[in-house]
């Protein structure tokens, strides 16, 4: 069965969508560094160039996305998954998630990879899915060859995919989340 849900997991105390490459590259740098020193969830694990690396693979989605007839308004993506990825809540102290259908995405802002950005666009090997940035109707097609690595990797042992992540190039789709979210806290949306 295809997934027909999207999830976004995040620090409680941080927010939803918030996004390191949005800031500027000092700025971010000085996050990047704040994490690793506290020690504590995944981002503390990161290499030294981190940032770059990151802003270089992010550049290089959203001109394969374009290539393939995208659409992107941002800069740079928010992240998600496409189907539930529970061990991800492992890189949160107080994780959070949010359930997106994916019925609620125009097809021109969303562009996925088959396993992290990270490992999908370095990763060394010869599958058909690596360094390739895919469609909405495209990843369907390679979810019907090779399965949801949820499913079929979801302990690591069997290469670096272990989601189908999503790249979200648009804010307004993730605005009624938001709005919702806000609405429960108390908060002003703005």
């Amino acid at each position: 069965m295809k997934p027909t849900v999207l999830y976004h997991y995040y620090e409680y105390s941080h927010g939803p969508f918030r996004n390191l490459s949005d800031l500027p590259m000092k700025e971010a740098q000085k996050v990047q560094r704040q994490l690793k020193q506290a020690g504590k969830g995944f981002a503390s694990k990161r290499s030294d160039d981190y940032m770059s690396s990151r802003r270089e693979l992010e550049d290089k989605a959203r001109r394969m996305f374009i290539a393939k007839g995208g659409t992107p308004l941002r800069s740079r993506p928010h992240y998600l998954t496409l189907g539930e990825t529970p061990w991800l809540q492992e890189w949160y102290t107080e994780t959070r998630k949010i359930e997106l259908p994916i019925e609620d995405f125009n097809p021109q802002i969303i562009s996925f990879t088959y396993g992290d950005l990270f490992p999908t666009m370095r990763y060394g090997d010869d599958k058909p899915y690596r360094k390739q940035v895919f469609t909405m109707q495209e990843i369907f097609s390679i979810i019907d060859e090779f399965g949801l690595p949820q499913e079929w990797n979801r302990e690591g042992l069997h290469g670096p995919e272990r989601y189908i992540e999503a790249q979200v190039w648009d804010d307004k789709p993730l605005l009624p989340y938001l709005r919702k979210l806000n609405e429960k806290s108390g908060k002003e949306t703005t």
